[in-house]
């Protein structure tokens, strides 16, 4: 599979603008600067073989690898926005007993990463910044009791999947075709959906049934 990163319009000279009066220029992006967009496809595929498309009524909610359905408004946006994209270029909707040719699924994707850090590494490079002098007790130096501390973050994102159902092997394997991955604030906002899913086929040029 081929891959490829997209970073929306502007990130690149908001960050050259920002590193030279910021500490933490990712702390002045905004949401939309903040999003990254990345498709992947099999590219021994020839997007033109495929007429027809079906996509799935409900969102799969994967958190830490459990999976539920759901179908919330921002979740209806991004199937509203997929289908409509396929059908601007040239994809017919079907339905799934139709025997379609492309299966859609999308799905909301939450990770929590769970670590451990050095405290040690944390003050010598952080720590010297808070001289004691600051809170009135010159001549003090700090104690440090522990070493380790946890950290855990929740990452969210959008996964969309397409499946080749138009070749699937006797042995019942279904290739993935194409997969865009939307991360980044405000991903799951009803307002985000149709920018980002345009933002997912401005990289895919191949999805298309004339191209």
């Amino acid at each position: 599979m081929k891959n490829k990163f997209w970073f929306v319009p502007g990130l690149f000279s908001s960050l050259l603008f920002v590193t030279g009066c910021s500490k933490d220029p990712l702390q002045n992006l905004t949401p939309e600067e903040s999003r990254i967009y990345t498709t992947s496809y099999d590219s021994s595929a020839n997007f033109q073989d495929y007429k027809t498309f079906s996509i799935a009524d409900s969102v799969a909610v994967i958190d830490n690898g459990v999976v539920v359905k759901q179908h919330s408004a921002s979740d209806e946006a991004y199937l509203n926005a997929m289908q409509n994209m396929m059908e601007q270029r040239g994809y017919l909707l079907v339905d799934k007993n139709q025997s379609p040719d492309i299966a859609i699924a999308v799905n909301r994707v939450y990770n929590t990463t769970t670590g451990f850090f050095d405290y040690g590494d944390y003050w010598d490079y952080y720590g010297g910044y808070w001289d004691p002098y600051y809170w009135g007790y010159g001549g003090y130096g700090y104690n440090v009791p522990f070493v380790f501390g946890v950290y855990q973050i929740t990452e969210g994102l959008y996964s969309i999947d397409m499946f080749d159902l138009k070749n699937a092997t006797t042995n019942q394997e279904i290739n993935l075709l194409w997969n865009g991955l939307v991360r980044g604030e405000g991903v799951f906002n009803v307002s985000t959906a149709t920018e980002a899913v345009n933002a997912l086929f401005a990289q895919s040029p191949y999805l298309n049934t004339t191209h």
